[in-house]
């Protein structure tokens, strides 16, 4: 074979490896068995992040275990004290660059603020090719504003939806017969895209090198995989959408307005787990250069996250990041008001709530803010690790993948389980 054809070769399945990597049939034994109880009594999972940070005086308890005083920011959702978990003195190993990190929440992949910095996989990317096609909506990728946090195995940020009524229409209302032939025919076309790749590349296996088929092989599974996606999808597109009892929204313009987005969000999110629209769901908070329109604040919300421990600026600081955490409350409310054969919503949602940044005043990562609410993990208490030497954030990210019933020991920067975090049966 010549140079040339080698390089093709190559350059081919590199391609194939960055555009398409997914794991193997074999593996994904134990994938499908978790498909299917998921369908029965499905997990799911939310992430959040806001992105200006939360104050951690506000936040962190002064003691660790089940025992410790309610925060001002705990004791906004103090009513579910049990349904929840805050962490302290964790991190993302690596992750510096301040705003950057923003992009490493749910990858913790190093560097953010490199020049050479490429990203890896979000979470719930990783939880999406798993159980995503379940559901009509693999996941969503929501935002107030810019921010970005779902990222693909080849390390792109995937666009975000940003206006509730149009992700309203993309949930609940179905388009003409004509919409719905047009959805089909583009899936139709994916699926004719796949049939002549796979040809392609079962030519290719004829002249190849035993190590290089068995990269074909893992490719053909991985083809397989997209396949089957596809004719899933053509298969939702035939089905009617659920119908809710909920007005379209009207989407805030003013974009100060971040309590008032997050709410209209939280309608949504609450919307698409109820109807099991999707089980994966990623939200970005942003804060803005403005000020927002909340009683007691009059200097922009940027400016305040970059406080100096001015007390003027922490003191609407607090009232700013307090409103985020009554919305926070409605949302948790709602969920577990909602039941599902005998279990309430927040029963069976993971929803982690927090920020890229531990202190947003000086762009400092360390220390980030999370807490874990819902998912049938034994909560009500404090898990406090060391401030200065961080435990790894993604641990939790293992503890979560685990959760929703998926065999994996590690994820980036976490090699196991989040210490002192178990599961109820």
């Amino acid at each position: 074979m010549s140079n040339s054809n080698r390089l093709t070769r190559r350059t081919f399945l590199r391609g194939a490896g960055v555009a398409m990597s997914l794991p193997m049939l074999g593996a994904m034994t134990p994938v499908a068995r978790a498909a299917t109880a998921a369908a029965a009594s499905p997990r799911r999972m939310v992430c959040i992040n806001t992105t200006l940070g939360l104050h951690g005086d506000n936040l962190f308890p002064e003691t660790a275990g089940r025992d410790y005083k309610l925060t001002p920011y705990l004791d906004a959702i103090g009513a579910f004290r049990d349904d929840f978990t805050v962490f302290s003195g964790v991190s993302h190993p690596d992750v510096d660059g301040g705003h950057h990190s923003e992009s490493s929440y749910l990858t913790a992949a190093a560097h953010p603020g490199g020049g050479n910095f490429r990203n890896s996989v979000s979470l719930d990317q990783v939880v999406a090719e798993k159980i995503g096609s379940e559901t009509r909506f693999p996941y969503l990728a929501l935002a107030t504003a810019r921010g970005n946090m779902s990222v693909t195995r080849a390390g792109t940020a995937i666009p975000t939806d940003r206006r509730p009524s149009v992700l309203f229409r993309k949930l609940f209302l179905t388009g003409t017969a004509k919409d719905v032939e047009d959805s089909v025919r583009r899936l139709k076309e994916g699926q004719s895209v796949m049939d002549t790749v796979l040809a392609e590349t079962k030519r290719l296996q004829r002249d190849v090198t035993a190590d290089d088929r068995h990269r074909l092989d893992e490719y053909f599974t991985s083809v397989r995989e997209v396949e089957r996606r596809l004719t899933k999808a053509e298969e939702w597109s035939k089905k009617p959408k659920p119908k809710v009892d909920a007005p379209p929204p009207t989407d805030i313009n003013n974009g100060a307005d971040i309590i008032g987005r997050t709410r209209l969000m939280y309608d949504m999110i609450f919307l698409a787990l109820q109807t099991d629209s999707t089980r994966v769901i990623t939200f970005s908070i942003d804060g803005a250069n403005a000020v927002p329109p909340i009683d007691g604040v009059t200097i922009d919300h940027h400016n305040l996250s970059h406080h100096g421990k001015d007390p003027e600026k922490l003191a609407q600081l607090r009232v700013v990041e307090l409103q985020q955490f009554l919305a926070l409350r409605d949302l948790l409310a709602r969920l577990k008001a909602a039941q599902e054969n005998g279990q309430s919503l927040l029963d069976r949602t993971m929803l982690m709530y927090g920020s890229n940044l531990g202190n947003a005043s000086s762009h400092d990562t360390k220390n980030m803010p999370i807490v874990l609410a819902g998912g049938g993990f034994r909560h009500g208490q404090h898990l406090a690790f060391d401030r200065d030497r961080n435990y790894p954030l993604a641990n939790l990210y293992v503890s979560m993948l685990q959760r929703l019933g998926l065999e994996e020991g590690s994820f980036s920067s976490g090699k196991g389980t989040m210490r002192g975090l178990e599961m109820r049966g």
